[in-house]
């Protein structure tokens, strides 16, 4: 009876554990991409990489401290949730890779960290996409008497670096004359 208790506990740990492992394995890809998660577990580094051809976009609200200025904080952070969050969604269908958010600026980029011979169209697509779909938001905001959020949105293509620097709170970034 001992033996079969001590299965059974053992058989409860272990199954907490890999649940705890994947959640752990689904916050760090949530964070990085596979490949640079894959290899700071396996080394404890991830190497920088060059990329000859990459597309970056990214996108700001313009006024925005204006903006910001008249409304709560509360309704600032909702606004930009609500809009990165339909942000993320259309980078992923497009096979783009979100470097991240500062503020009210949004950046993504394309053929990174896995090679894509179509990232400048993806990129464009998904550029067209968020347009459109301020638009339909922004329609919605003044029907409802509140004033546009006017996007910009830039997109270039070049080389860049891309990897993580650092030891505390990784992050997935990237540099070079094209995300300038």
């Amino acid at each position: 009876m001992i033996i079969y208790r001590n299965y059974r506990n053992k058989l409860r740990v272990n199954k907490l554990l890999d649940k705890q492992n994947a959640e752990i394995e689904g916050l760090l890809l949530n964070i990085l991409p596979k490949q640079v998660a894959d290899e700071l577990q396996k080394t404890g580094n991830a190497t920088p990489q060059y990329f000859e051809r990459a597309s970056v976009m990214f996108t700001d609200f313009k006024s925005f401290s204006k903006i910001a200025d008249e409304l709560t904080p509360h309704e600032v952070v909702s606004e930009l949730n609500d809009c990165f969050i339909a942000f993320d969604a259309i980078i992923v269908k497009y096979k783009l890779e979100k470097i991240k958010t500062i503020g009210d600026s949004y950046m993504c980029a394309g053929g990174i960290p896995v090679l894509d011979e179509d990232h400048y169209i993806n990129i464009i697509k998904a550029g067209m996409e968020i347009r459109d779909y301020m638009e339909i938001r922004n329609k919605e905001r003044v029907e409802l008497g509140s004033p546009p959020w006017d996007i910009r949105i830039g997109i270039n293509t070049g080389p860049i670096v891309a990897g993580v620097v650092g030891r505390k709170k990784y992050a997935y970034d990237i540099w070079g004359g094209t995300v300038n």
